[in-house]
C-alpha cells in the first residue's frame, strides 16, 4: 500500500508540474504570436487552427484565474489548460465562444463567480473584455447554452458539483457578454 500511495502521489505531482510548465510555455507562445501579429502589417491568410494550438489566455481577476486557452477539448488539452469547444466562435470573434475546463483544476474557482465579474481574453488579435451575465447548473446533455448568437458572448462550461468524486452528473455554465 505504501508503494501504491507513493506512485499515486508521484503521478499527481507529475501531472501538476506538467500543467504548470505547459502554462509557462503557452504564455511565451502567446507573447510570440502577439509580437508576430504586431510586426506583420500585410494581410496574410490565417493558418488553420489545430487541436492543442494556443489561442490565447483567459483571466478572471477577481478569482485569481489565469489560464491558457487551447484549441480542442480532449483529455490531454484539458489537463494542460482550458479548451475552446469546436463549433463555437473563436475567442474575440463575433458569436458565442464556448470554453471548457476541468472543475478539479483550472475552473475550480468558477464556484465563486458572480454576476458582473470581469473576464479578460487575450489573443493575438487583441484583448477582449467580458462581463458575467449569469451562472447556472444544467444537465450533461443540454447543449443549448452553446447555440450561436449574434452578439459576442463567452460561455464557460465545467462539471458540477465542484467537490463530487467521480463522473459528475451536471454541468456548471457561466455566460458573459463582451463590452
Amino acid at each position: 500500500m505504501f508503494i501504491t500511495g507513493i506512485l499515486a502521489l508521484g503521478y499527481v505531482g507529475f501531472t501538476v508540474l506538467d500543467a504548470r510548465l505547459y502554462q509557462a510555455s503557452a504564455k511565451r507562445s502567446l507573447e510570440t504570436q502577439i509580437q508576430v501579429k504586431n510586426e506583420d502589417t500585410a494581410a496574410a491568410p490565417k493558418p488553420a487552427v489545430k487541436n492543442g494550438d494556443v489561442l490565447g489566455r483567459m483571466d478572471i481577476p477577481r478569482l485569481g484565474v489565469s489560464v491558457a486557452v487551447l484549441q480542442g477539448t480532449n483529455s490531454r488539452i484539458l489537463r494542460l489548460g482550458v479548451g475552446h469547444i469546436k463549433g463555437t466562435a473563436f475567442p474575440g470573434e463575433p458569436g458565442n465562444s464556448g470554453i471548457a475546463g476541468h472543475r478539479d483544476t483550472f475552473f475550480r474557482e468558477l464556484k465563486d463567480i458572480h454576476k458582473n465579474d470581469e473576464i479578460e481574453l487575450q489573443t493575438a488579435n487583441g484583448r477582449f473584455r467580458y462581463q458575467v451575465d449569469w451562472a447556472k447548473v444544467i444537465g450533461p446533455d443540454d447543449t443549448s447554452v452553446l447555440t450561436p448568437s449574434t452578439e459576442s458572448a463567452l460561455t464557460l462550461v465545467t462539471c458540477y458539483p465542484f467537490y463530487f468524486v467521480g463522473p459528475s452528473p451536471n454541468r456548471f455554465v457561466v455566460r458573459a457578454h463582451q463590452y
